[in-house]
């Protein structure tokens, strides 16, 4: 499930005639990179949910075998659009991505995959150390302990992919609402758990994440 529904709003003029997605970034519109990341690990089917400028992006992600769910009238938030979309990605855990974001290093999702233990945990989020986290403007978001498991508090930031069981969506009452409130559901359980990104990870929400994000996928390392 690719997040894309936003009105990408801290971008300013650049989403004034497009979504943030289809904003360029190396050459190519930045929902690209997540979704050849996406199409490594070749999932059975892969979603875009779909709100602000929803025509420009349906055309694009058309052709490139993506299924895409428009949100409408209201935009639902990374919650309510998940739980939208269950009819298209089916019951089982669900792999989820931002697409606001350049990673540079191992894929994330393939990481969280070989991570993944479904007898222990109800959602595997790919955490980033702020020492590997470029244009990030906000601060971390939760501590983990020697066992992987989540705490809301300092130490790591969510870089936006996850895998997440999908059954606790149907316990919450209101059709617009962050995947926040899942998370506080499974962190009540003890089954809220994260892994650390083994690479660099920048922000693109914002204008100036642009360049920062291009100087990084121009090393050699890349």
């Amino acid at each position: 499930m690719l997040f894309a529904a936003g009105f990408g709003t801290r971008m300013r003029h650049l989403t004034q005639d497009r979504p943030k997605p289809l904003i360029p970034v190396a050459g190519r519109p930045l929902i690209d990179h997540a979704l050849a990341l996406a199409q490594a690990v070749t999932p059975a089917v892969i979603a875009a949910n779909l709100h602000y400028r929803a025509d420009l992006l349906a055309s694009h992600l058309a052709p490139k075998g993506v299924t895409t769910i428009i949100e409408t009238p209201e935009i639902l938030d990374t919650g309510g659009g998940l739980r939208n979309a269950l009819s298209v990605l089916g019951d089982g855990p669900v792999l989820t991505m931002n697409t606001d974001a350049i990673w540079s290093g191992p894929n994330p999702l393939a990481a969280l995959i070989k991570a993944w233990n479904p007898n222990e945990m109800d959602a595997l989020l790919m955490c980033v150390p702020p020492a590997q986290a470029l244009g990030h403007d906000g601060g971390s978001d939760f501590a983990m302990d020697r066992l992987g498991r989540l705490t809301r508090g300092s130490g790591l930031i969510f870089g936006g992919a996850q895998i997440i069981k999908t059954d606790l969506l149907h316990s919450i009452d209101q059709p617009a609402f962050s995947l926040n409130l899942l998370w506080d559901k499974m962190l009540a359980r003890q089954r809220l758990f994260g892994c650390c990104y083994d690479g660099q990870w920048c922000d693109v929400g914002h204008p100036e994440g642009i360049a920062l994000a291009e100087t990084l996928l121009e090393r050699p390392d890349v």
